[in-house]
């Protein structure tokens, strides 16, 4: 079985955890006995500064041929914030009809959370995104602007078709072998009354229809963050909207140790998909060899079992528990090693400890 996989290093440090990522890749390829094939694009900020384009019609349908896109870091200081952000990842996100964003929330062995007297037994979750609608779809616009009667309106949309893709999807994870057969959806129904009474028919709606065995419930999304933090064992899957998903994954990755080890996939289920770590691109640590690239090499495991390679998947997360318990900290600068070195720990774990 072969893939075909784009990459987009990107900006800063993209480029030295994408390596990596790949690194790694390499060797769960050589052990699983899979073949596949990388095509390196330059979308970011040198060429951005140097052509003035982010990303060219003529890539997007070149991009959604691949299996899998796998992603660096977008954002430099000398490019004004928005221009690469909507111009790489949201127009991927919205051409390639991304309508997923996957969140896996676990915390490893050896990572240390801020939850007092929580542990990896604890933080175990997943967050379904709504990825391509909501107050993310562009809709409003402004009356009377500059003026002191100024009117700004920012929509949000939610069809049919969107919530319940996304819903179904969740169900679908809620119902997999290594999740605990439980769905939260997370809303605000009572205040946001036009689109959260959509989100909860379709949740209960397909819940009885054709999902009766999965446990689900609700909560508001000022009570998901509370519980994060105080109870965050309570919970298996949730699923949320556009905006609520963007924060309360962000508070997520704290609660399981920080950005360095969490990763997020921008999912279109059978068709080509994106998986990126979550931190930003760090120029001021680049060509250093500081950086920590374990969340990069997390979403190249999330990407290879999007590509159903679960087993494989599950050993790359071995592999990070290995490195991480050689590590002094997660932060960069502080890790004891190299990021190179943090590569090679976990490429090695794969090629000969799985």
């Amino acid at each position: 079985m072969g893939y075909d996989i784009a990459v987009i290093a990107g900006d800063g440090t993209g480029p030295e955890v994408v390596r990596e990522g790949l690194k790694v890749f390499a060797a769960a390829a050589d052990r699983a006995g899979f073949t596949y094939t990388l095509q390196e694009y330059d979308f970011g900020a040198a060429r951005y500064l140097r052509t003035g384009e982010t990303l060219p019609e003529s890539a997007l349908d070149e991009l959604a041929q691949y299996d899998a896109i796998l992603l660096g870091a977008i954002g430099h200081p000398d490019v004004p914030p928005g221009v690469l952000e909507q111009g790489i990842l949201l127009k991927l996100r919205f051409a390639l009809d991304l309508y997923i964003n996957l969140r896996p929330v676990k915390l490893l062995p050896g990572v240390w959370t801020p939850i007092k007297d929580k542990g990896p037994s604890d933080i175990n979750f997943v967050v379904v995104r709504e990825n391509t609608e909501g107050l993310y779809a562009s809709t409003g616009g402004f009356l009377k602007k500059g003026t002191p009667d100024e009117i700004a309106v920012q929509e949000s949309v939610n069809t049919r078709k969107g919530v319940e893709r996304c819903i179904r999807y969740a169900y679908d994870y809620a119902n997999r072998p290594d999740r605990r057969g439980k769905l939260t959806l997370c809303g605000k129904t009572n205040v946001l009354t036009y689109a959260w009474d959509l989100w909860w028919r379709a949740f209960n709606e397909i819940g009885d229809a054709d999902y009766s065995h999965i446990r689900r419930d609700y909560a508001h999304v000022d009570a998901i963050c509370m519980w994060f933090l105080k109870n965050p064992e309570w919970f298996d899957v949730i699923v949320t909207d556009n905006m609520f998903g963007d924060i309360i994954t962000d508070l997520a990755a704290m609660v399981q140790g920080g950005l360095g080890v969490a990763a997020g996939g921008n999912l279109h289920p059978g068709k080509v998909s994106m998986f990126e770590p979550m931190g930003g691109s760090a120029p001021k640590y680049e060509g250093l060899n500081i950086i920590n690239p374990l969340a990069a090499i997390a979403a190249v495991s999330m990407m290879l079992d999007y590509l159903g390679q679960p087993e494989a998947a599950d050993c790359v997360e071995r592999g990070m528990v290995e490195a991480i318990s050689r590590m002094d900290s997660l932060a960069a600068g502080q890790m004891g090693m190299g990021t190179s070195d943090v590569g090679d720990v976990v490429a090695r774990y794969v090629a000969e400890a799985c």
